[in-house]
């Protein structure tokens, strides 16, 4: 079986997902997508008339964000038109997915080149939900409102799974909060010493003007007191009636768990940032890259996917990365770096605690409650962070991994390559 080489990885920075405030919130997702598709091409001289496909991740794909993204921004990119692109949906977990897609389409020997990543502009989702509320239309319920599926697995919103996931596990919003600011202080230093500079593209305007050369959302001005502070984001929605029988998102978190009181402990300072951004990983086969002249940074070592509880909906990146470390024969120790998305600060916390892991390994250029989570990009993004720290420190193992709804959890580790 042949490798997957991992040769390149950008991204754009992310911007605050709100219209009216966040610098990229008036761009087209295309726009966003190609900005990541053009650099990458450029960046290693690709005549893209070879790339085989373009495979893209987009969560909510309706509205700009419909019409198959992967395809349309190569061509926006001035992509070749031989090069073919299709867009998925594994909600937070299709940035990963796009990359391990990617990478068993090389090993297979069925492509030889291949982009992989996705975009989000939660500036936009975020007004189309609002427009849909506003219309009359109930809050999304992840288990579509199904009765059947509700009755085997009853599904809620994910922040009210955060919380109740913190309330079994007895962890108290001062734990999430000290993760939180670890978070914002992590990612500040590493800003400051220029971390993310090898993979960040700027985004530029139609007119040619920079619209982002930086991340928009860290707060590094952030304390202890400031988060204790904040108010809990989901309690009025845990409550919130979504259909005419009664149901709410507490609800269907006690059909399947009738003695949990849900305390709840996640706010805007420990949960993840709604932002906009895109990313691109270049993947390709030895033999391609040896003819072509393409230096590999790194290989990909072993993928899995994993689903867990849909009820509970954050667990499954547990035995995701346990399942990903047996496929490629490795143990705990064995991993250099982690990269864990901070969907919500339980869900890495936890993370931490069950596989009993050495802080100073996991995010350690803070993650999605600093930086933000655009969500279909998000996954791209990590492996570009981790393959960049990996660089830095003279790593070699990064695994990355990332909590998904419906209870998934795709993940994937590489091995450095070259310095």
């Amino acid at each position: 079986m042949a490798e997957a080489l991992i040769i390149d990885a950008v991204r754009t920075p992310r911007g605050v997902g709100k219209v009216g405030k966040g610098a990229l919130a008036h761009l087209h997702p295309q726009h966003l997508a190609a900005t990541v598709l053009k650099a990458i091409a450029e960046r290693n001289n690709l005549n893209t008339a070879e790339v085989d496909d373009v495979i893209w991740s987009t969560s909510t794909q309706k509205g700009k964000q419909g019409g198959d993204l992967g395809r349309m921004a190569a061509l926006d990119a001035g992509y070749d038109i031989k090069a073919s692109g299709m867009t998925l949906d594994r909600f937070c977990g299709g940035g990963i997915t796009t990359v391990n897609l990617a990478a068993a389409q090389i090993m297979s020997g069925m492509e030889d080149l291949i982009v992989a990543g996705g975009v989000e502009m939660m500036s936009l989702t975020a007004a189309m939900a609002a427009q849909e509320q506003a219309a009359g239309f109930p809050p999304a319920l992840m288990g579509s409102g199904n009765p059947h599926l509700d009755d085997l697995h009853p599904q809620s919103h994910q922040g009210i799974c955060g919380d109740a996931i913190a309330s079994l596990e007895g962890i108290t919003r001062e734990e999430l909060d000290a993760l939180g600011l670890e978070s914002q202080k992590r990612a500040a230093r590493a800003i400051a010493e220029g971390r993310f500079s090898k993979s960040i593209v700027p985004v530029l305007n139609e007119d040619g003007a920079v619209a982002l050369d930086h991340d928009e959302y860290p707060r590094p001005e952030t304390t202890a007191e400031g988060l204790a502070q904040l108010k809990p984001a989901f309690t009025a929605i845990a409550d919130f009636p979504y259909d005419d029988k009664g149901s709410t998102f507490r609800k269907q978190i006690n059909r399947r768990y009738p003695d949990l009181k849900i305390e709840h402990v996640h706010h805007a300072g420990n949960s993840s940032g709604v932002v906009d951004g895109a990313a691109a990983v270049l993947l390709a086969s030895p033999a391609y890259a040896e003819k072509h002249g393409l230096k590999a940074r790194a290989r990909v070592v072993a993928m899995a996917n994993m689903g867990d509880d849909p009820t509970l909906m954050l667990n499954a990146p547990v035995p995701a990365a346990r399942k990903v470390l047996a496929k490629a024969g490795l143990t705990v120790e064995d991993i250099d770096l982690w990269e864990i998305n901070e969907a919500f600060a339980v869900v890495a916390e936890k993370f931490i605690r069950d596989l009993k892991l050495d802080r100073s390994k996991v995010n350690v250029n803070g993650g999605a409650i600093a930086l933000g989570h655009p969500i279909g990009a998000t996954g791209a993004i990590l492996i570009g962070t981790v393959l960049d720290e990996l660089e830095r420190t003279g790593g070699r193992y990064g695994l990355v991994t990332m909590c998904a709804a419906g209870g998934m959890a795709p993940a994937i580790i590489i091995e450095r390559l070259q310095a």
